[in-house]
């Protein structure tokens, strides 16, 4: 992706009954690249909706830091839209990492050992 200016929010946006709006969300600007986007898509009474998700971007600055975006938005009225930022590691995006499934997106998975596909598997018979 090509390296620029990047400008994004941080703080919280709500549009309330009868159009009005609560913006409490300040610009974050700074030189970098997009490395990786990826939304998850929320649930509504058990079923994947588009009203709600969250969409997380990865960015590497400039001065070579990583930072992930995250916009944790709704669609509905009344309900909050919530965009944070975080500075991460590789480790952040690895495997068991925070931001794991953005993490491979970007190129920074790497398949699972036999052990680590079974882990979750072996918790859930344990329960």
């Amino acid at each position: 992706m090509d390296k620029g200016t990047i400008t994004i929010l941080v703080g919280t946006y709500v549009v309330g009954s009868g159009g009005i709006v609560q913006d409490n969300t300040r610009e974050v600007q700074f030189e970098g690249e997009e490395l990786a986007r990826r939304t998850e898509y929320g649930y509504h009474k058990g079923n994947i909706t588009d009203t709600r998700g969250v969409t997380e971007t990865l960015y590497r600055t400039e001065d070579g830091r990583l930072i992930i975006h995250v916009e944790d938005w709704r669609r509905r009225q009344g309900e909050p839209t919530t965009y944070s930022l975080f500075e991460v590691t590789e480790k952040d995006l690895g495997i068991g990492g925070r931001f794991e499934a953005l993490g491979r997106e970007a190129g920074f998975g790497r398949p699972l050992t036999i052990d680590e596909a079974l882990a979750p598997q072996e918790q859930a018979c344990e329960a």
